[in-house]
């Protein structure tokens, strides 16, 4: 059975390091052939939209634009509900392939077996 990755990413450009460092695991684990679920929640909500990853900027660090379209070529990238509620976007501002669910679909997704969980 294949293994699964599922990272809630709270962090923005509030805390860069550690947001890069979500996105990387993220896209490192699809390179890998793991099946993973990036989730977008407080501040990392932004990125859902286009353009706002390129105004990202971590010295060191892969463009966040690039990590994000090697994650929705093979995983999932998902915005939370109540996250794109408070900043009011809807499921037409996103890029296409950004999902918007909840924490029902969280947790079903961090339960399922074979399932790690990673909080960044």
């Amino acid at each position: 059975m294949a293994k699964k990755l599922v990272i809630k990413v709270t962090a923005g450009a509030d805390a860069p390091e550690r947001c890069s460092q979500a996105f990387t695991v993220a896209a490192v684990a699809v390179a890998s052939g793991v099946e993973v679920s990036l989730w977008l929640t407080g501040e990392s909500a932004w990125f859902a939209l286009p353009g706002r990853a390129a105004e990202f900027d971590l010295p060191h660090a892969a463009p966040l634009p690039d990590l994000i379209d090697s994650i929705l070529a093979a995983g999932r990238l998902t915005l939370c509900t109540q996250c794109a509620a408070r900043r009011d976007i809807t499921e037409q501002d996103v890029l296409e392939g950004v999902r918007i669910a909840g924490a029902q679909v969280f947790v079903q997704e961090a339960l399922a077996d074979d399932t790690q969980a990673l909080v960044y």
